[in-house]
């Protein structure tokens, strides 16, 4: 018969016998590799990691290597980067203009129906780009609800013009900064602001000289996620400005022209695009360590 101590418990386990469910401890840890990781989630992670994977390494097998600088120095391409270089610069200018006070306003301000603003801003995060680019024909177009009036009164018109260009990719890529913004906002402590403003300043000026500094890394990833994704941004574009070289043809565009007539060329324009997108995710790396820190 096992005896028992003061509290009740078996005396053997104080002794170092068997413990109440050490037996499922030992099974469930017999199903387990290395690190903690359950063997029937392994498989399906290995193939997912190669199904991401594998494309670009395909993409840089397959990349003509040998012709590489003789198909990047072509005039189109210098072309296609340079006005992708400087419209989603601009787009990222409209963004940080807009997108700021926008996020500092779901994020500071109570208002009635302020969920819904929100779902409306990252609305263009799953609207499928094409529709996007629909939409804004129908908004800033020729006949459009807001572009005639601006075509009648100022003679401006954005459609198929370098403008559009700039127009389509801030449409896309302003709530990704939105979304940084807002969420380094509701992280950073109010209190600072309450007490400059106890101290004689403005809500702006307190908003100028104490949040903005406060909130500098969220709105400088914010940035580059909103210029990765005006870079590489290609269905609202298409739809909404068109696709013309030296005015309206972005690197995607281009890829996807060249892909018709010249698989080397759009390799090579495929292989710069990536060139930037591992540049970003460097350039993030340390904001991302620091918030799963």
């Amino acid at each position: 018969m096992t005896s028992l101590d003061k509290s009740g418990a078996p005396a053997d386990t104080l002794a170092g016998g068997p413990r109440p469910g050490r037996g499922r401890t030992r099974g469930r840890t017999a199903g387990r590799v290395r690190g903690g990781t359950p063997l029937p989630l392994l498989l399906p992670a290995l193939v997912g990691l190669a199904f991401l994977l594998l494309p670009l390494v395909a993409l840089l097998v397959r990349a003509p290597w040998h012709s590489l600088p003789e198909q990047l120095a072509k005039p189109e391409v210098w072309q296609a980067l340079q006005l992708s270089l400087l419209s989603a610069t601009s787009a990222t200018a409209v963004s940080l203009v807009l997108g700021v006070p926008l996020a500092w306003l779901l994020a500071r301000t109570e208002f009635p129906g302020r969920g819904l603003v929100r779902a409306l801003v990252t609305l263009p995060l799953v609207l499928p780009p094409v529709v996007g680019g629909v939409a804004l024909l129908l908004a800033l177009g020729r006949n459009g609800v807001v572009g005639r009036l601006l075509d009648s009164w100022f003679g401006i018109t954005l459609p198929f013009t370098t403008a559009g260009v700039v127009v389509a990719e801030a449409f896309v890529a302003m709530p990704f900064l939105v979304i940084s913004v807002e969420g380094t906002l509701r992280a950073a402590d109010p209190r600072y602001e309450e007490a400059a403003m106890t101290l004689g300043a403005s809500r702006f000026t307190a908003f100028r000289r104490v949040t903005l500094p406060l909130i500098a890394p969220g709105i400088a990833a914010g940035s580059v996620l909103a210029w990765a994704r005006a870079l590489g941004e290609f269905g609202a574009t298409i739809t909404f400005a068109g696709n013309f070289p030296g005015r309206t043809q972005t690197m995607p565009l281009a890829v996807y022209l060249a892909l018709q007539s010249d698989p080397d060329a759009a390799i090579a324009l495929s292989l710069v695009l990536l060139l930037v997108s591992v540049a970003v995710l460097a350039g993030l790396r340390d904001r991302w360590m620091t918030a799963a820190s």
